[in-house]
């Protein structure tokens, strides 16, 4: 039997170890099964730290930059918080233990419905989940507080940026290929939009529309 609970010590010591201080973020981590949002080749990896395919030419991200991205994103308990990209569900699953509610797209309909059944296995019923394009966000649910972007946009995109309300945070990765990748924080004033890039990284690209599967 895999001692999972092992696994996953070590690697909430590793995240430690490279910088992840937000015990918030580290614990809803700990508290999420990421075995079980990882497809069965690859089950012995779940607590590696390292990102892994998942269906539909998609990955689940390293446990690294899943925390980085957490904790730039700066969640409070009565947030609510736009996902772009639901992809496994392993993101918004640690995001529903940070927030009030969690909105979450994605484009290809076999990997939304597998992460709805998962979210509803697992109780996260703080986790609302729909098939669509994620470049045009969720505008009736708008504004949200938080907004998260979990593939690479070639800049930061427009119409997300008007569904943040004002003193809202959006983190996403811009740039063309994946080797000019950055993950920017997106900060939204009453009169302007501040932008910060924080780190170099390899995502999947935004990609308008929806998949056929």
């Amino acid at each position: 039997m895999t001692d999972w609970a092992a696994r996953k010590a070590r690697l909430i010591l590793e995240l430690r170890r490279e910088g992840i201080a937000d015990t918030r973020v580290l614990t809803a981590i700990e508290r999420v099964p990421r075995e079980r949002f990882v497809m069965p080749a690859f089950v012995d990896q779940a607590y590696d730290n390292i990102a892994l395919p998942i269906e539909n030419g998609q990955t689940i991200s390293q446990p690294f930059v899943v925390a980085f991205m957490t904790e730039a994103l700066q969640v409070g308990e009565k947030m609510r918080v736009l996902e772009i990209g639901t992809g496994s569900g392993y993101q918004a699953a640690v995001l529903s233990h940070l927030c009030r509610r969690v909105y979450t797209i994605e484009r290809h309909r076999g990997l939304l419905d597998k992460a709805k059944a998962l979210f509803e296995e697992l109780g996260l019923h703080n986790i609302s989940a729909r098939f669509g394009d994620g470049t045009k966000g969720w505008p009736e649910a708008a504004p949200f507080d938080r907004i998260m972007v979990t593939a690479a946009a070639p800049e930061v995109p427009k119409a997300l940026v008007e569904e943040l309300a004002v003193g809202g945070i959006m983190v996403v990765p811009v740039g063309i290929t994946v080797f000019d990748q950055q993950i920017v924080r997106v900060r939204r004033g009453e009169k302007d939009v501040h932008s910060e890039t924080l780190l170099p990284v390899r995502f999947v690209p935004l990609v308008e529309g929806v998949g056929k599967a």
